[in-house]
Formats: C-alpha cells, structure tokens, sequence
C-alpha cells in the first residue's frame, strides 16, 4: 500500500491499544488444538492436547472437563477397536491431539477426533462431554470408518458438518494430511505396514447419522464407496503432499451451498495438476433439481464436482505470498491471509488478500467449458493422480453443458478438475506475522479481523473500495499464536471468539466507550461505533436505545458533520441591556423532538422551559434567558463570562454551545495604560466616552465618545546610566490628573549610552557608530568619549595587533577554525571579511563568531602543500602575529585493539602523526555512528567504540575538520557479546534479601543477544529483567573457641588461633577469608562449616602490648578479641629453672632410649619387611582379583543376555514380602514361605502360599452369606475418606495398638485399596498433613525418621508400589551384577566352613584374618538337571564338600530361579577316581581326620582331587551327611567332636608357641586391606548401582518421586518451613532410607535368589555407604571408627553432591498436576489388578475394628463430619453382620 496508508497504520498502531477489549479469558494447562460453538453459542466446546473442556459461552467458566489421553498407541497399530487387531510393535503412553470438533445441535452429539488410534472418532453429548452419545465402534468395524483424522500432531485435518437435508441425515466432510509410508510423518526405519493408505483418503464425506445403524457410522456414505471419497495414488503422495486449512459451506442462489476446501499443495511444476501452493477446491452437495437450496436433489459425488484453483496473493515468484495460512468466506468476498517464506526464527511476512466469489464461479465455468471446448486452452487439466478420477485428459467433444453441469460436472464428464491459471487479487494489508482472519460486514464497512503469531489481535476498517480506513489492536495472548480460525458469537456478533496455544479468549469487537465525543467517535472511523444521540454516547447500534429509527444514532460512515451541534442566534449580549430570552437551531443528526420534555441547561441547576413551535422543520427552539439576578460573575481582570448552555431532553444533555455576557465598563478598567484604545478596539459594541474617561456599552451614554485618534506630544527629561547601554520604559500621564494616562499601543522606550564603558581601543569606540551611538576616539588619551562636533572628524585606527592565535596548525585541506585574539581587530565585520591570510592562503571570517576589535574566528583554506607562516590582518592597516601557522599532514597508521564486542564502549588507540592539529577532529565507525570520548595527542587518539547491532568488520574513519577520511584501509571488527551462564557465588551477606544481577561490558548494559524487536514491540519484550540475582543473607559471625574477649600470648612463639564460625548459607571458600592480628595476616589452614584455624609462623614482637584479632570476609570486617602479648623478669627466671630440669632429664631419657633403641630398631626392620610383602601382596591381589572378577562379570553378563535373565520375582510376591517381612503378627509364622520340598522332578516351581494371594476366599457356606454383606459394607465404609482418618486416628491413639500392629493395618489397608490408588494417594497425603502438623510444633527433622505410625508404613508401601516398575527396568540388573560379584569375590578365596568367614569380603565381622593359600581347581562335573549335562566349574582346594556342592548348583542352576535348585543335602556327589573306581564324597566320613579329638571336615585337598578331575553330581534318595553350616551352628550338642576346616583367631591351637600365639595377637589387624581389595574389585558395580539409583532417565523420573518431592516442599512452604536442611531430610527419610535401603539390604524382596549371612553383612555395608551418602551431617570419622564407615569415607562427598545434584534435578522439573499423577495410579491399579484377594484383607482389618469397636464408635461420633453422615451407625451394622459366628467360621476356614 502507498506511503501514506503505511505512515498512518504505523501511527496507529505506535499509540495506545483502542477499539478492541477483552471481555473474558480460560487458560488451558497443555496446548490448544480446535474449538467450537454450539448454534446459539451458549456453550463452547475446546479441545487441547489430552483435554477436552465443556464452557458456558459468555463467561467462559468451566462446566466439564474430560481427559481424553494420553493414551497406550503405536502409529504403526490398528487402533485398538479393531477386533483381533494385533500389533509387533510395542505400544507407548502417546498424547492426543485433536484433530475435529464438530458440534451437531439437530442430534445433540459433539464429533470428537483425534490422533491416537489411528485417528478415531467419538461422539459425545453436547450437554456433558464427558458422557459418550453413542457407543462406537460396534462389534463389525472396519479400519476405513476408525481412520477418519490424520494420526500424527503436525498433520493437518479439517472437518465440516454437512447438515440433513432432503431427507438425508448428517454427514461428516473430512482432509486429512497423508501420513503414512513415504510421508514425513510416517515413522522412519520401523516398518513397511501402511494402515494409511488404504483406510484414509485425503478427502472424503462419510455417514453421521448417530440415531441410524451405527456400524455405518463414519463410513463412506454413498455405494460404491469410491465415488464418494478423493484419495491420490500411492506413486504420487510424495509429490501432491498436502496441508488443509479450512473447510467451509457458501452459500450460492437458488440451489444447495457449495463445500470448500481451502489447502496448500507442494506439487511440483511440470505436473498437469496446479503448481501453485495456495488451493481452494469446490465440491457440489446436491443435483440441480436441488437447486431451492433444500439439499432435496440426490446427492451429488465428490469426485464428478470437485474441481479446484490456484489462489494467488500478490505478483508471482519470490515476492508473492504464496502459502495459505487463514480463511474466511464473507458475503461476496473470500478473505485469505497468505505468507512468504523467512529465515528461521523470524515471523514470516503476510498479507491479506480478498477473492470475489463471482470471479470464482467464472473461473470454474470457464475451465468446464474449455475441458470439451478449447482442451489445449492451457486452463484446465484432469487431475490423473487421484485413484477416482476419469483418467483421460481433455477431449474436444461436440456436446453443449447445461448450466448445473458447468457448476457442478457430471458422471459423463472427465472430473476431477484442476484449473492451471491462478485467481489473482492485490494485497490490501501487509504485516509480518499473520495467522488468521475473520471478517465482518458492519454499515456499508468491512471490518477484518487479523490475529498474529505473537498474540495480538489488528481490527481493519475497510470501505466499499477496499481500501483501509482506520486500524486498531489489542494484545490477546503475549508469545502465543492465535489460531487458523476465529468465530463470531453466534447471538451477539460484537462479540469475536478467538483461540491462542494455551487460551480461550472472547473479545469485544469494539470498545466504543472510549469516546467522549461525537467528533472522536465518528472520526475514529470504526464501523461498529456511532454516536447515540439521545444517551449523548459513542456505543454499538444495538446498545443505543431506538436504534433503529432515524436519527437516534449515527454511524461513522455518515461523517463528523452529522454529529448533533446546536447554533444561538445572537450568542452576545450586553450586561447593560439583557435578553428575555434565546433562539436555538439545531443542527446534524437529531430525531424529531415533538411530545418531548424540554428545558434549557445554564448549569448550576438553573433550567428554562424549552419550546419547540408544532410545525417546527429546521429544530428550532426557543427559551427563556437568565434572570438578571442569577448571571454568573465575572472572572478578575476580563471583561465578560461565558454561560455553557445546553439543551435538555428527557432529562439528558444532548447538544451544547455558549452565550457570552459582556461588560464593557470593565474592558477599560481591566487595562489602565490603554483604556481608550481597548474598548474601541475590543470585539464587542463599545464606545469611548472622552469627558468621563470611560468605556460605555451605549453610544447614546456619552455625548463625546471618539473614535481611535493619534496625537503627537514633545517633551524633555534628563536620564543618567553607568553601563554601556539602557533601555527606559516610559509612560504618559496628565499633569493634572495622574490617574488618567495617555494611551500608547505600543511601549515607548528611550536608550541612554555611554561612550566611556565597554571601548577599550579605537575600533570599539567607533565602531559603535553601527549602534547609532555618536562616539569618537581620542589617541591622545586613550579614551572614547561623546562626539559633540557636527560634522563628525573622520578618524583612523591604529594598526591592528595580534596577540595570540590558536590553534598553531591545522591540516592541508582546511576548515581548521582558526581563533585570532588582539586589538583593533576592525570595527564592525565587513572591515575583516577579506582581511585575514595565512601566508597567501585565504581564511574566512565567521560573522557569528566575530568579535568587535577583539576577535576574529575564522576557517582556514586549503594549501596545496606544507608550509609555515604568519597570520595576517590588514583593516586599512597592517598586522602581523608573533606565531606561526602551519599546514601539515595528519597520519592514521594503526587501532589497537582491533576488535570488540557488539555492545559497544570498547576504548581503542588509533596511531599516527599530527593527530593534535585543526579544530574539529571526528572518528566516524562505518560513516554512520561516531566514535565518543575523543582524547588526543601528536601520535595518539583515543575513543570510546559506540554499539553496532551485528557482527562485522567496520571501516575507521579519521576525519579532521569534517572533511575526507585518513587512510580508509583502518578496519574494526565487531564480535559476539560475550554469553554469561552463570555467576558464581550467588550468595553474599547483607540485610537484603536477593537483588538483580546487572553485567556492564566497557560500561554499557549486557543483554543478551536476540532478534531485534520489531517496530511494535510490546513492552515486556522491551523491559529489561536481569538473568542472574544475588541472594543476601545475614553477615558472618565469628568468635574464638571459647568466645574469650583476650588472649595472651608470649612474643616470639608461633600462634595458631581457633575461630568459631556461626552456621550460614554463604558458602563461602576458603580464600574468601582473611584474619589479621593487628598489621599481620595470619596464614589460615583449615576452613570447615564451623572452624577456621590460621597460624602466624613469625615473630609478634611489638612496641604495643595488646593487638586486634579482625577476620574480613568482603567488605565486612569484624574484630573478635583482643591478643596480649605477655612476657617479664618472672617468666624469664621460672624459664631457665624449667629447662635445667628439662635437660637434665632429657640426658637420662636420652640413655634409656638409645638402649631400647636397638631392640625396635631390630623389630622395626623384620615389621618393615614384613609390611612390604604384604603391600606387595595386597596390590598384586587386587590387581589380579579385579582382572579377574572382571572376567567373571563379564562371563556372567553374557550368559545372562542368552539365558532367562534376572530372577525377578513377580509383582505379588514382591508386595507381599515388602509389606509382610517381619511386621505382622497375622503372617509372621502362619503364612511364611515353606521350605522347599524337591519334587521328583527338579525345576518345579514352588508357590507361595500366602493367604492375600489366593483366587478365592475360604470360608465355610454356612458364614458366607452374612460375611459377604458385612465386608461388602465394611469396603464401602473404607472407601470413604472421612471414615478411614477417623478410623486410623482412632487405632493410633490406644496404647495397645503397637507399632506392630500398625505395621500390619497400613499394609493391610494397601492391599484392600490397591484397586484404588489415587484414593489411597489422598488418604496417605492427609494422613502425612496431620503427621507433619505434628513433627512441625516439635523437630520437623525427625519426621519420618522411622516406622511407627500407620501413615509412616503406608508410604513406604506406596513407594514400593510406584517404584517397582523403575525397580525392575532400571536398577534390577546393576543391582542384581553387585550380588553376583560379592558372591563371586567371596568364593574367590578361603571360606570357613564353620563360621562363614572369608579371605574376600566388605564386612570386618566376616574377615578370615588368616594368610591361608587357596588353590583353584577346575573340575568336569555332569549333572542331569537345570537344563545342562555337564560344565567346567571352578572350586578352590580348601572347599569342603558342601561348600563344593554349593558352586556346582551354582553354577549349573544360575539361571534358574533359587526356589527350585535342589538343597545341598539331597545330592550326591561322586568321583570317579580312575575308569573303575569311584567315592561318594562327602564331609565326614571314615578318612576324616582327627586332630587333638576333634575331627576336621573333610575337603578337596583331603581327597587329593587333581586339576581337571570328573565329578557326577546325582540327585539323593537317602538322607545324606552332607552339612550346612546352619545345622554346623544349630546342632552343636550332635557335632560337639567338629572342628573348623581352617584354624582361625577364634580357636587356638594349643601345640603353638608363645611367641607365635603373641604375634596372631597382633598382626590380624594387617588383613583389613583385604576389605580394600574387595571394594576396589567392587567399586564399578556399586558405582553403576548408585547411578541407576540416583540417575534421571531421559530427564523424567519416576512420576512417584516427583510428585511426593513436590508435595513435602508445598507442605514447608505452607507452614514457613524454609531451611534446606529440613527438606534434604524429609526427602531423603521418604525415599532413600525408607525404600532404597530396604531394597539393598533384602534382594531377596526383588529377586528369587539365596541371601547368605555373609551377603547380608556385605550389603549392610554398602546400605550403610548409601545412608552416608543420603546424609548432611558431617561424618567424625578417626582411627577408632568403625570399618563398615571408613571403607567408603572417601566415596561419600562424591555420591553427596550425586545426591544433592538427584534432589535439584527433581526439583527444577515441571510440577506434575493431579491429573497425571492420577492418570499414574490410575494404570497401575489397572495392571495388577485381581492379584489379590481384597476380601481377606478386609476380614484382617476388620479384626482390628472389632478389638477397639467402643473407641472407633466414640470417635465416629465425635467428629461433626462422620456423625452427620450416619457412619458410626453403617459400622455397627457391619459389626452385626460379621459377629454371627465369624470365629467360628474362620477357624473352620
């Protein structure tokens, strides 16, 4: 559009957002898809991604709300409703986005679809969406009526319901985007399967006829069914890729309404179809004989009429718009909004461009005609790519086309069509950013509405021309993009529907109140405004009351000059001679005012009666004026007063204009000086009256009055000044009446000079001439003086003298100003204008600059070469300067530096010569921007660099004078700012509590780089916020380790000082502290959370005997005591006695110790000796044991991956073992797991027997009618939420109710809800409320510190249920390798048979501190069982035979769940020595040796089994000898007579020595490093543990941990809780120590495996590691702590900050709502759901409620809530039932 268009949109668009108004807003929580109306608009329907919304329409509230996802899918699966309708693929949670929302008033259902399930469809009721209208699919589907919308969230889908008519009942029009194999969206590498292609054409109408047959819902409505749909075949998807935009019915006369389909194609050039990307595609709903517009004719098939167009917007190629964004059908227009491509991140460019719909149908009937007439015309072509189309191209054929048949085709006619020339239209409005119109015809206006990508909504006035009149907008949504397609309301048009990503908005469509007046709101050319005559207000037409007759409102297209205006004939009067009254026309737009109560407003509530005469054709009106007595009064010092008068009309003001009351006896009071001529020059009828002195109203008051006359008077005076010159103000009085002065219009002023101030010379004395001052200069003495002579003397000047010039030089090419200071520098400016020269070189005079006598500024010339000489000024006279000018030749040679940032204000150094010459220097950046803070020299300038907005090299321009450029090759390159990320510390002290950070780079603002904002930029993206704060907290506070306020000290000695320091949140280093004694720094050593020590190693000798101890942290500075420097005679003398003392007994202590000396000099040399081997022996163990074991692992690992994988237990068994271990006095003994019997065949799988897991529940028939109705009626009262606090409540209170007890009802209550856990979540977090009120009131740090309450054990059940999926998938298998490599490690060495004691291990209590050598060997067993006949097993020669046994099973069996290994006991195990001997060994037989009367155990070595030997391994019928080492410590009055296979320190044999005995005493300790060796072969597999454990998958953890974190810091937050420290151990107590620890300590609880003693003490170790890790409180760990926290002393900060970094990590994510968490419960409840049986459950928990029935009554009653709702009756009833004999029954069950 032309300049001026543009400059007033931008002027419009610059001020305050007008003419629009938000009326009412609803956020949606996830991303917006579609929206719909109801037909009146009542209520509307929103959908977002997995949400659907039902809201009232005029206030958007919230009526329903439904969750439609997410949901399991697979794009590459049938949709689940298909029957049998199986998928490889592995179905995943996938969010739903809403493709269709269609709401059908006549049958009362709403289409929902989406994109899960193949892009199935719902209908659900309008009145409540939450409910299904009908049921669909039925039991027959087929995958064609489930594929209907596009299944991924980028493709596009558009539907448009097709109304019953003639008889027909509702159809479905739908495009969907192709998504399937080849496309985009189709998922790559996966699969060839197309469920796409052959379901889900891209257009078809489909039945939606939900009160029919419903298995023909949303299938293809017309037979054969091909006729009804458009699909492109498979081979051309790839180049007809398309994209829909809109899909809309038009209406067209006297038949049914045309459907359109508004799209954009990526067809490429070249093809027969358009290669335009802007579509919009025609099909016909009915026959002709439909042409009433009924629809009645039969339905018309969608290929035989479709046929489509190119839209073109703009000229063609690069500076068209060519893609479509938005369209909107208006009456006879079809608005388009279309965009262009733009760099990424920038909002594209778009305009606005309007089809006729005429030019449309013309087109189409021309390509129809032309298809038989002119085929080779190049209009039209037959779209061959489409499966249902003709095929043939066009062919000239003879036939005449009926009208209908040029509208819409026929079957015998080619079809579909594409038209191949464009339908152009002209851009009428450009912007950038544009994404959807609407449009609105208003009082012969168009009003098009624009939304924009970044959530502004533009309102566009437009005239029947089509031109822009006026422009207004309103920010919607900051950021978010407003939808495709906007609505109007259906039952009140000034209000326009609207949705952004995440908002609903409704908005008024103009803000007419904004306008005061009838001008302002017909000049603001809104079509909706207009000026409401008789409520005298700009507002909506259907706002204005009568509206609709004539003259009561006035729209903007009839113009300013309609606006209501009133003219008073004669609107002057006179105070002298008054008015009885006034006539008013009325002039604009005003209804007849005959019938209506009138009156006259003056204001003041002063009314006059209104008449209007009956035959009244020009709105006359006649009114009585005001009394006399009620004029307003005059203002001071005017002469009249305005009266506002208006005309009242129903008791409303509706036009205006003032009468003027004048006075005119106060025009000549009002100005004294002039009083004649302003009362005859005054506007009102006054006259002069001479004789009185006086201004008069009437001529015939006065009979003298005069007219305006001029007299001339002469007079003298004597004035005197002191200054060079004054001006006197002088006024005319009469003599003889000073109160009367003579008028004078103009003031008289009178200058008074003198000649002897301010002329120093000759030239300033006479050059005053020019003033027309009479002076005249006197050489003789030097005085100017008045020139009383007439004629005057000419006189002439001395020459003139130059005093001083500057600057001295300047540059060859002039413009230097160059400044000349003397005397007798010419007397006035044409003496020097050609005066001054430099040499032979011109310089000229600057007139401004020009100084009388004393100063010439000049602008020197250009010299053609350097040179030097003196300043000339010849005035009549000669004169030449002292000084010497000189023309030189400035340098530029180099700028340092030579780069900088963006920002701007780096300083730069530019080099060079004669750089300090002329007057004006500049250094131009780029010639555009100047660089500031010029500094120069001879050789240097320096200058601040200003900013630049990119990053470039710029050219250094040097410009003297303001002419051309020194040495342009002088080049600066701008760079990126630098990019801050984060600032460190974040913490400092001081009373505030967080500032903003701000960063200054060379002294200007750091921001960060981002996208210029555009011209209208919205002040939140112009206000600068800072990225980084800094917290403030209170400053340190320090003091000695005793608080002392003195400390001594004596001179000379070395000082080491102890500073307490106060816990605080600084974090502060250790370089962050200085500590002073007095001048000298002390040198600090140790900084902790609590302590710093320092030391000053040099003398504090001093004159001063008392010294400041200050520690400065910053700037704050504090002094803590006082040190005392003490010393004197006395010490001196007591010194000297103490250290002969001290000598002499050194001497003899010296003596004693050189003779023991000796001795530990001999003893230390064997002990060195001996440490070295072992040091030698321990890092070659560890070195060998982890090459080994990593081998080991690494075996295992593979196995693991062919075979059956981890012994996972299953779900059931893994809740009961986690809620029943030890706590429930119910299942303790009764129900634990039985020993497992081996079955003849091995493998079987045992079952657990406890009684939750049992499909039914056993009770006699006799009980089960009344147990049933009672545990029925116990569930439902357990599902009620204020029952089951009251009754937790009610339990914990007894004293009896013991921590076991509470224990086993938390668990008990666990299985009974399983069902339900979202309401089990509700009642654990109500139960943790009242439990953190509790802990808040004492130490909210012990909360959840242990189990004893029932809430307490409730959440670690809950935890255990969320988290055994992340159990299972993620730290099972690095939890299940740590357990084989300490199995591994431990077998890798000598075991004590007796008390399992090991070479390898983590536990002290477990370490054989023996060096006893262990050999290995490598035995061929065969075995018939556990799927494998014979293996290499690896045993060591020290192994007793059970112990051998042990590693057989193990190793045949380990992929073999634990619970069906055969036992020890029941195997035999035979060796077969040669080809015909063989033994059955076992570990007491008739070789077992006896030593001192004990026998020892018989091993390997024993039988002297060599390396490779063969073994058979059989299962046993008779009870074998074969022992554990359980029945080795349980029986010991059976085998009193063993002895251990190893000695160990526990039992020492007698035979040795003393000296032996002594050093077993000693060196044990020496074998702790083997605890070493252990964990470092260890160390990777806890490490990948800890990491599975405290690691983040994909950013997400478990949901459960989240939420729970989420909530304990929303309940501190509630209650002002803010130390970190709190809930760092809330934290921790709810999830590490109460779920993680118990995993790591029972792996029995996950997996089917055999935990050991001895495991169980390694893992205790490691769970030990875990809570240290878990920890904030310093671990005080020296050479007497325990080993279990030693071993892993140095591990522990790390797996600290791995915690702290788990904690924050959590903390930082998106909180989870309360409908995800439920959607999570949701399903797991879903999965194991009949795992249990809730019945016995319930009988259990019912138990407990029977044993304390009197209290749980009385607290039932005693709660307001549960006694008003009857509960403690319901519980007596279950009471009832259940005591009929349930004892009894029980037993017997």
């Amino acid at each position: 559009f032309c300049t001026a268009e543009a400059l007033l949109l931008l002027a419009l668009l610059a001020g305050p957002a007008a003419g629009l108004a938000v009326q009412r807003r609803f956020r949606s929580p996830t991303l917006t898809n579609n929206f719909a109306l109801d037909g009146r608009g009542g209520r509307l329907y929103l959908a977002a991604v997995n949400r659907l919304y039902q809201l009232s329409g005029p206030d958007l509230t919230l009526e329903v709300e439904e969750q439609v996802g997410p949901v399991e899918d697979n794009p590459l699966c049938h949709a689940p409703q298909l029957p049998q309708a199986s998928c490889e693929h592995a179905r995943v949670r996938t969010d739903n986005y809403n493709k269709i929302l269609q709401p059908d008033p006549a049958q009362g259902v709403l289409v929902v679809c989406g994109s899960v399930y193949q892009g199935a469809c719902q209908l659900r009721s309008l009145a409540n969406v939450s409910a299904v209208a009908v049921r669909f699919p039925p039991a027959a589907v087929f995958p064609s009526m489930l594929n209907v919308a596009a299944n991924h969230p980028n493709a596009s889908t558009v539907g448009l319901l097709l109304g019953p008519a003639g008889g027909r009942a509702a159809r479905l029009l739908v495009g969907a985007t192709y998504t399937g194999f080849g496309s985009a969206f189709f998922p790559r590498n996966q699969s060839l399967e197309d469920h796409r292609f052959e379901n889900t054409p891209e257009v078809a109408i489909r039945a939606l006829d939900a009160r029919g047959d419903p298995a023909r819902l949303f299938s293809f409505e017309l037979n054969p069914s091909d006729d009804n749909i458009l699909k492109i075949k498979q081979g051309a998807k790839a180049r007809h890729k398309l994209a829909f935009v809109r899909a809309f019915l038009q209406a067209a006369p006297r038949r049914a309404p045309y459907a359109y389909l508004a799209l954009n194609s990526e067809a490429r050039a070249g093809e027969k179809e358009s290669a335009a990307r802007s579509l919009l595609a025609r099909i016909c709903l009915a026959e002709p004989n439909g042409r009433n517009g009924s629809g009645g004719g039969e339905a018309k098939k969608l290929t035989e009429s479709y046929i489509q167009a190119a839209l073109q917007c703009g000229p063609a190629g690069g500076d068209g718009f060519s893609r479509l964004v938005s369209v909107f059908p208006a009456e006879e227009l079809l608005f388009g909004v279309f965009e262009r491509a733009a760099p990424p991140g920038a909002r594209p460019p778009a305009a606005l461009c309007a089809f006729r719909f005429a030019d449309i149908d013309g087109a189409i009937r021309r390509a129809r005609r032309a298809c038989f007439g002119e085929p080779d015309s190049g209009l039209v072509a037959v779209l061959d790519s489409v499966v249902q189309g003709t095929g043939p191209a066009c062919e000239k054929r003879n036939i005449q086309l009926q009208p209908e048949q040029l509208d819409c085709g026929a079957a015998h006619l080619q079809h579909p069509l594409a038209i191949l020339q464009p339908i152009k239209a002209t851009p009428i409005f450009e912007y950038q950013g544009l994404a959807s119109v609407a449009v609105s015809s208003v009082n012969n206006y168009t009003v098009v509405f624009l939304g924009t990508t970044n959530g502004r909504l533009l309102k566009i006035n437009l005239n029947s021309s089509v031109k822009i009149i006026s422009m207004k907008e309103i920010w919607v949504a900051y950021g978010e993009s407003v939808h495709p397609i906007m609505q109007f309301d259906p039952s009140d048009s000034s209000y326009l529907y609207l949705m952004t990503s995440y908002q609903m908005t409704r908005v008024k469509v103009a803000a007419c109140d904004q306008y005061a007046t009838c001008k302002e709101c017909l000049e603001a050319a809104d079509a909706y405004c207009g000026w409401c005559t008789m409520e005298t207000r700009c507002s909506l037409q259907h706002d204005c009351v009568n509206s609709t007759e004539p003259n009561f409102w006035t729209s903007a297209s009839e113009g300013e000059q309609q606006c209501p205006s009133m003219t008073i004939i004669s609107s002057e009067i006179n105070i002298d001679i008054g008015s009885q009254g006034i006539i008013i026309q009325i002039n604009g737009n005003i209804p007849s005012l005959n019938g209506m109560e009138m009156f006259c407003d003056y204001g003041n509530n002063i009314y006059t009666v209104a008449r209007v005469p009956s035959n009244d054709v020009n709105h006359f009106i006649y009114c009585d004026f005001l009394p006399r007595e009620k004029y307003p009064a005059f203002p001071s010092n005017q002469d009249h007063v305005i009266v506002q008068t208006a005309v009242r009309v129903n008791g409303k003001n509706i036009v205006w204009a003032n009468i003027t009351i004048y006075d005119c006896k106060r025009t000549g009071n009002i100005y004294p000086t002039t009083a004649c001529t302003s009362c005859l020059s005054t506007k009102w009828k006054c006259y002069w009256c001479t004789e009185d002195y006086m201004c008069v109203s009437r001529d015939s008051d006065c009979e003298d009055s005069l007219k305006m006359n001029h007299i001339f008077i002469s007079f003298f005076m004597q004035l005197h000044t002191s200054e060079k010159s004054h001006n006197f103000t002088i006024n005319l009085q009469l003599k003889d009446k000073p109160d009367r002065l003579i008028d004078s219009p103009q003031k008289m002023t009178v200058e008074v000079y003198n000649c002897a101030t301010g002329s120093a010379d000759c030239s300033q004395c006479l050059g005053r001439e020019d003033l027309g001052h009479r002076c005249m200069w006197s050489e003789t003495s030097s005085v100017c003086r008045l020139n009383t002579e007439s004629p005057q003397i000419p006189v002439m000047c001395p020459a003139p003298e130059i005093r001083k010039i500057e600057p001295l030089s300047g540059p060859l090419e002039g413009g230097t100003l160059l400044t000349i200071r003397g005397r007798n520098l010419g007397r006035r400016f044409n003496d020097v204008v050609n005066a001054v020269k430099i040499g032979s070189v011109r310089c000229a005079p600057l007139q401004d600059r020009y100084m009388v006598s004393e100063e010439i500024v000049c602008q020197t010339g250009e010299a053609r070469s350097i040179f030097s000489d003196v300043v000339i000024v010849n005035v009549s006279r000669e004169g030449k300067s002292r000084e010497q000018y000189s023309y030189v030749l400035p340098e530029v040679q180099s700028v340092a530096p030579g780069a900088g940032p963006k920002a701007g204000g780096t300083k730069v150094t530019i080099r060079g010569s004669n750089l300090h010459v002329g007057s004006d220097l500049r250094v131009l950046v780029n010639n555009t921007k100047q660089c500031t803070d010029l500094i120069r020299t001879a050789t240097t300038i320096t200058c601040t660099m200003p900013a630049m907005e990119l990053t470039m090299a710029v050219r250094i321009c040097v410009q003297f004078e303001n002419k051309s450029c020194i040495n342009e090759n002088i080049t600066f390159k701008y760079e990126r700012n630098p990019i801050i990320t984060v600032i460190k510390p974040t913490r400092t002290s001081s009373s505030l509590k967080s500032a903003p950070v701000d960063f200054y780079i060379n002294g200007r603002l750091y921001t960060d780089d981002r996208l210029a904002p555009d011209e209208y930029m919205h002040p939140e993206e112009a206000q600068h916020t800072s990225k980084f704060s800094l917290k403030y907290y209170a400053d340190p506070q320090f003091s000695t380790a005793k608080k002392e306020k003195w400390i001594k000290h004596h001179p000379g000695e070395p000082l080491t000082l102890v500073i307490h320091k106060e816990p605080d949140n600084l974090g502060l280093e250790s370089d962050e502290y200085q500590v002073k004694i007095g001048l000298i720094s002390c040198e600090i050593q140790i900084v902790s959370d609590k302590v710093i020590h320092c030391s000053v190693n040099e003398s504090l000798s001093t004159s001063e005997r008392q010294l400041p101890v200050t520690i400065q942290v910053g700037k704050f500075n504090q002094t803590i005591a006082m040190l005392h420097l003490g010393g004197g005679e006395t010490a001196i003398i007591v010194s000297i006695v103490i250290c002969s003392v001290l000598l002499l007994l050194s001497v003899v202590g010296l003596f004693v110790f050189c003779t023991k000396s000796r001795r530990a000099e001999r003893y230390w040399q064997k002990t060195l000796l001996q440490m070295e081997e072992m040091e030698s022996q321990i890092r070659e163990e560890i070195r060998k044991g982890f090459a080994e074991l990593q081998t080991d692992m690494t075996d295992l690992t593979k196995e693991l991956n062919r075979s059956q994988g981890i012994p996972f237990l299953e779900y059931k068994h893994f809740v009961t073992r986690t809620f029943f271990p030890k706590c429930s006095s119910l299942y303790e003994e009764r129900y634990v797991l039985p020993s497992q019997q081996l079955n003849s065949q091995v493998g079987c799988q045992v079952q657990e027997t406890h009684p939750l897991l049992l499909g039914e529940w056993k009770i006699p028939e006799n009980c089960r009618p009344n147990m049933e109705e009672g545990i029925a009626l116990f569930s439902t009262l357990l599902n009620n939420k204020h029952f089951l606090i009251v009754f937790v409540h009610a339990l914990e209170q007894q004293k009896d109710f013991a921590v076991r007890d509470r224990c086993n009802l938390a668990s008990l209550l666990t299985i009974a809800l399983h069902g339900k856990l979202e309401y089990y979540t509700s009642i654990m977090k109500d139960l943790l409320v009242d439990l953190i009120d509790a802990s808040a009131s004492k130490n909210p740090k012990l909360m959840l510190r242990r189990t004893e309450s029932v809430v307490e054990k409730m959440l670690t059940n809950w935890m255990s249920i969320c988290m055994y999926s992340f159990l299972r998938e993620t730290v099972g298998e690095p939890f299940f390798l740590l357990l084989c490599a300490i199995k591994q490690q431990i077998n890798k060495g000598s075991i004590d048979a007796i008390t399992g004691k090991a070479r390898y291990t983590l536990n002290e209590e477990w370490l054989l501190r023996e060096n006893i050598e262990a050999k290995p060997r490598n035995l061929n067993v065969s075995f018939q069982g556990c799927g494998m006949d014979s293996l290499s097993v690896r045993v060591m020669d020290t192994d007793t035979l059970s112990q051998v046994k042990e590693k057989i099973l193990e190793a045949f069996c380990k992929n073999v769940p634990y619970s069906q290994w055969p036992r020890v006991e029941d195997v035999d195990l035979e060796w077969f020595a040669t080809s015909t001997d063989s033994y059955i060994l076992r570990d007491l037989d008739d070789t077992s040796v006896m030593e001192d009367g004990r026998k020892k155990l018989n091993t390997l070595a024993h039988y002297k089994i060599p390396e490779g030997a063969s073994l058979a391994m059989s299962l046993s019928d008779k009870k074998d000898t074969t022992l554990s080492r359980g029945n080795l410590l349980n029986h010991e009055h059976i085998f009193f007579i063993l002895n251990q296979v190893l000695p160990t320190d526990e039992l020492i044999e007698h035979k040795k020595s003393h000296r032996q005995s002594h050093r077993k005493k000693v060196l044990p300790e020496i074998y702790l490093t083997r605890l070493l060796s252990t964990k470092g072969t260890l160390q990777k597999f806890l490490d990948d543990l800890f990491k599975a454990i405290l690691g983040i998958q994909e950013d997400k953890p478990p949901v459960a941990i989240k939420y729970f974190f989420d909530f304990l810091e929303e309940q501190a937050e509630k209650r002002g809780i803010s130390d970190p420290d709190t809930l760092h151990i809330w934290k921790t107590n709810s999830l590490p120590l109460r779920f993680w620890v118990n995993i790591l300590k029972n792996p029995q609880f996950v997996f089917d495996i055999d935990k050991t003693d001895h495991i169980d003490a390694c893992l205790s170790v490691i769970a030990q590691a875990f809570i240290d890790a878990c920890s904030i409180s310093d671990l005080q760990l020296g050479k007497d702590s325990p080993t279990n926290k030693l071993l892993y002393a140095k591990e522990i900060p790390e797996y600290r900050k791995i915690v702290q970094r788990y904690y924050k990590q959590i903390h930082d994510m998106p909180p989870l709502s309360e409908q995800e968490m439920n959607a999570h419960l949701a399903e797991e409840s879903r999965k194991y759901r009949n795992e249990f049986n809730t019945n016995v459950a319930m009988a259990e928990i019912y138990k407990y409620a029977k044993r304390y029935r009197t209290q749980i009554v009385n607290a039932l009653d005693s709660n307001p809530t549960t006694r008003r709702t009857q509960l403690q009756h319901k519980f007596e009833q279950v009471i009832a039932l259940m005591e009929d004999n349930i004892y009894e029954c029980c037993s017997e069950a």
